[in-house]
């Protein structure tokens, strides 16, 4: 089975997506005079409005043309022109013209002041997203005048998690709530992997503890001079999955008792498995290459079934070179199993894509057609707007049982398998991403290769959110944002030093440089920023 182009560039288009976007215009030199407080000037609906039906069923005016701007050059501009925006076409009676760009282009919106209908960006902690009141309509306002239908679609609690001044001017796509992560729903996409005939051939190994698992390296050399003994995720866009991905495998906390900031870096147990991969390495059982390779080499890597195992991150995302190394060698295929486990007894905790979600949509308040753009929203995020934009028409692309649970029909099948192509321009399954989200796909198994099934169950238990931590790093431009930076830079080279150091004393000296750097960067002065901010994010989950 072919993998949907959505999902392979996931990854690039989150590391396109995540740089902050500085807006010298977007206070109040490039934003509107108008306050998005006071929406009195909005015009009146020329529709009657109901709580219980979506406004765009009502709506009986003429074709009506939106401007959406993306902040991402890699979004598919194409509208009207597959089955799935045909039908949004159609059912809204709007025309979108798309529009792409960079921060540049963003820049230059804001200063011309001739913005366009919605806006898209990816970073919620830029200027942009921080100042939305001043240029964005809140979405309340826009659903009780035009659509009220939003407030039965949209999420309440990504609606407060957005708020500004209590009012919400941005929806994100792919938002996870704790009532999501409770559905069973929400499928975990990080696992420690090896692939069935090594394991087969090893015999007993425990890789789930630091000692364990550098035995267990050796024994893969003995047996498997050719492969990797271990890989990990390229280092393009973060810090490969050696990072975050291990500090869940371990559960290591997110914030303290208190729930103050916790440094998950210097956490004493993920520490101690550092060590354990610099003695991997110093072993030969990582290769330095794996420290340097680009996302494309590491693909071909992962196809090719190079390295004995892997601490996967996202494997979804890789999801088409896992499936090619299966096809070809189906009794290798790379499963799921325990190993990178806690010395100190916590189980995993794997995250998936936060409350904050990723895209974040805005209606200009320079919009012309403000109803059509609520509508827009609304029609997305309900159910129709959802199933058609990851299946397609019902009967002709899939069928649906009595538990809601989604097939492809023989016809969509076929296209999937033979015309990859067609899926992609014409059908465009699964590529409407702007409001989607993960708990549609779940109702189709096929929604993933079936490389990532196994590994999927297998972290299905160990899903928690992380919402307390999320937009947490202090404001762009302050003082405290730049030390943060270079304390984030120093550690990434810190991170692979460790791992490659040549002794354990040079591993400690090294650890102990890097304290020295933090405190010399205010550490301390960033810690109390994210104080402040889990604060503001356990009382906008009610946890406080």
């Amino acid at each position: 089975m072919k993998q949907h182009k959505s999902l392979k560039i996931f990854t690039t288009a989150l590391v396109a997506l995540s740089s902050a976007v500085i807006l010298t215009a977007c206070g109040n030199g490039g934003s509107s005079d108008k306050s998005s407080s006071d929406n009195s000037n909005l015009p009146k609906a020329s529709y009657k409005i109901s709580k219980s039906t979506p406004a765009w069923k009502s709506d009986k005016s003429k074709m009506t043309t939106l401007t959406w701007y993306v902040n991402a050059d890699w979004w598919n501009k194409d509208f009207g022109k597959d089955e799935i925006t045909k039908q949004i076409k159609k059912d809204l009676n709007v025309n979108i013209k798309f529009v792409t760009g960079d921060d540049t282009k963003l820049n230059t919106y804001f200063a011309s002041g001739n913005m366009p209908d919605l806006v898209t960006i990816g970073d919620p902690n830029s200027k942009v997203a921080r100042t939305a009141k001043d240029w964005a309509y809140p979405l309340q306002d826009l659903a009780n005048k035009y659509d009220p239908y939003f407030y039965k679609v949209a999420s309440k609690d990504t609606l407060n998690w957005y708020k500004i001044d209590g009012k919400s001017y941005g929806y994100p796509n792919y938002s996870n709530t704790a009532a999501d992560y409770k559905s069973g729903k929400i499928l975990p996409r990080d696992a420690f992997i090896i692939r069935k005939d090594v394991l087969d051939a090893i015999g007993d190994q425990d890789f789930t503890t630091p000692e364990g698992f550098v035995k267990g390296m050796a024994a893969i050399k003995e047996k498997f001079p050719k492969l990797t003994p271990f890989g990990f995720n390229d280092f393009s866009g973060g810090n490969s999955s050696l990072e975050n991905v291990v500090q869940d495998m371990l559960g290591v906390p997110i914030t303290t008792k208190d729930n103050k900031y916790y440094d998950r870096d210097l956490d004493s147990d993920y520490i101690k498995w550092l060590d354990a991969f610099r003695q991997v390495h110093a072993a030969g059982n990582i290769t330095d290459d794996s420290f340097t390779d680009d996302a494309d080499t590491f693909n071909e890597k992962v196809s090719s079934g190079k390295y004995a195992t892997m601490m996967m991150g996202s494997d979804v995302n890789h999801g088409t070179n896992l499936q090619d190394f299966a096809s070809k060698n189906p009794k290798s295929a790379y499963i799921a199993i325990n190993g990178i486990q806690s010395t100190k007894g916590r189980k995993p905790t794997l995250s998936q894509a936060g409350i904050s979600g990723w895209l974040i949509n805005y209606v200009s308040n320079k919009t012309k057609h403000p109803a059509k753009a609520i509508q827009v929203f609304e029609y997305l995020l309900s159910d129709k707007g959802q199933m058609l934009t990851n299946f397609g028409q019902k009967g002709q692309m899939y069928t649906q049982d009595a538990d809601g649970m989604v097939k492809w029909t023989k016809f969509a099948k076929n296209i999937q398998d033979n015309d990859t192509t067609a899926w992609q321009k014409k059908y465009r399954i699964g590529e409407f991403i702007l409001f989607g989200h993960d708990r549609y796909k779940a109702l189709n198994k096929d929604s993933y290769v079936k490389a990532v099934w196994q590994m999927q169950e297998w972290g299905a238990k160990y899903l928690k959110p992380q919402f307390q931590i999320e937009n947490i790093s202090p404001n762009a431009g302050t003082q405290e944002a730049r030390a943060l930076g270079a304390i984030q830079t120093n550690w990434r080279t810190t991170m692979v030093s460790l791992i490659r150091a040549k002794d354990k004393a040079t591993f400690e000296a090294t650890l102990k440089k890097y304290k020295q750097f933090q405190k010399d960067n205010s550490i301390s002065a960033i810690n109390k920023v994210r104080d402040s901010n889990i604060k503001a994010n356990m009382k906008k989950l009610g946890m406080d």
